[in-house]
């Protein structure tokens, strides 16, 4: 079941957020992941618009909207390859007429991910934190 986030999610949240950030990202350090907790926690989740895939009374991801961008989508990697990611996706779909996001280029399997759900890619830019580059893609949904 897909549901608005509560203050109550956020600690499950932040757990699926950095171990799925550390096991999709090992090309930056796990440390850049961790000090970057306490931002999601204060100033990130707060800003977007939050959904969780709940199932047995666990949150299993989660994604975030901010305006027409889909800021994060998450899914607990003990749960990844169960269509947890693509169910949370189609409902981000269902919110918004366009969406758009931005991917590591080194995430190879997010990237296939993102194109098979009929996002495109409009080009490639280096994210400012991590130095890494990233492709800018798009959805209309």
């Amino acid at each position: 079941m897909i549901r608005k986030y509560r203050e109550t999610d956020i600690d499950q949240i932040l757990e699926i957020w950095l171990s799925a950030s550390i096991k999709a990202h090992a090309f930056v350090e796990a440390e850049f992941w961790a000090s970057k907790v306490n931002e999601m926690r204060d100033v990130y989740i707060p800003a977007s618009e939050t959904f969780v895939f709940e199932s047995d009374n666990q949150i299993a991801g989660f994604y975030s909207l901010y305006g027409n961008t889909l800021a994060a989508v998450f899914v607990s990697p003990s749960l990844q390859g169960r269509g947890v990611g693509t169910a949370m996706l189609d409902d981000a779909k269902s919110r918004r007429e366009c969406l758009q996001l931005t991917v590591y280029r080194e995430n190879t399997p997010s990237i296939n991910f993102y194109k098979k759900q009929g996002f495109i890619s409009l080009g490639e830019q280096v994210d400012e934190q991590t130095g890494h580059p990233e492709l800018v893609m798009e959805c209309y949904c």
